[in-house]
């Protein structure tokens, strides 16, 4: 159950694991492509899309209808797990982190890397 209540603040109760104010959540698609876990996804502001990054090293672009949601394509060139991922709020981009301690800036049209920000000595988990 991913729907907490109100009962669900740490009290103990049956209803701790509730998340989301009722208990009728419902899984509208079920999204299959990363090899291991996945351990981050965005929607879309405004398009019918999501970005997942996961354990694979992968940055994945997904599409969605009423009925299904589909991959579109993958983002590759983090050499260690994708921390997050998210879409810029105002231009056609995804930026995505790893444990490689890199931040990639990708165009959402070319899929292709077009800014890599380094730290050799910071780790980057959000953004």
């Amino acid at each position: 159950n991913v729907a907490p209540g109100a009962a669900g603040r740490g009290r103990g109760d049956d209803h701790a694991g509730e998340l989301f104010g009722s208990s009728d959540a419902n899984v509208k698609h079920l999204l299959e492509g990363h090899d291991r876990g996945v351990n981050w996804a965005a929607f879309h502001p405004t398009m019918p899309l999501i970005v997942s990054g996961a354990d694979d090293r992968q940055v994945k672009l997904w599409r969605m209808n009423d009925t299904k949601a589909w991959e579109v394509d993958t983002c590759r060139g983090h050499y260690n797990n994708v921390s997050c991922c998210l879409f810029h709020p105002r231009q056609e981009l995804l930026l995505s982190n790893s444990e490689d301690r890199s931040i990639r800036v990708w165009d959402m049209q070319r899929r292709v890397a077009v800014q890599t920000f380094r730290r050799e000595q910071d780790r980057f988990w959000v953004m």
